[in-house]
């Protein structure tokens, strides 16, 4: 069949394509590695990262002042961090699982928080009959 390897103590190992029992170590993420150049400052290592927190945290600030613009600001940034991800082939620690899922869930989260934003009261900027029924039948 197949030649067997040794182990280091000499007694020969059994390769299995099953996975083993114990997980003894964690891959990183596709896109995990450094966003720049290792001699780089730590920082500008992690920039992608740095981006979404920083349009986050404007939109904290902002909302102090404007309720609706805030929360827009913060979809905002969710929508970059998906864009972000999705584009830029090695994003930091903004890398969490794979890509597909980490922009999915980037995206899906920003376009809700956008969505409520422009649906909060008083005067919404956008009306969906459809929710509002639904919210009319379950809380009234």
């Amino acid at each position: 069949m197949g030649e067997q390897a040794e182990a280091d103590d000499g007694a020969p190992r059994r390769h299995s394509r099953r996975f083993p029992l114990i997980t003894r170590d964690t891959a990183r993420p596709e896109g995990g590695g450094r966003a720049a150049p290792g001699d780089a400052p730590a920082p500008a290592r992690q920039w992608p990262l740095l981006c979404v927190l920083a349009g986050t945290a404007a939109g904290l600030l902002v909302t102090l002042g404007n309720f609706r613009a805030g929360i827009l600001t913060m979809g905002a940034a969710m929508l970059l961090g998906a864009l972000l991800r999705w584009s830029v082939p090695s994003v930091g620690m903004l890398a969490v699982r794979s890509r597909f899922t980490d922009v999915l869930t980037y995206g899906v989260l920003g376009a809700t928080i956008t969505l409520l934003a422009m649906m909060a009261q008083p005067k919404p900027w956008l009306e969906i009959p459809l929710l509002e029924g639904i919210l009319h039948f379950s809380i009234r």
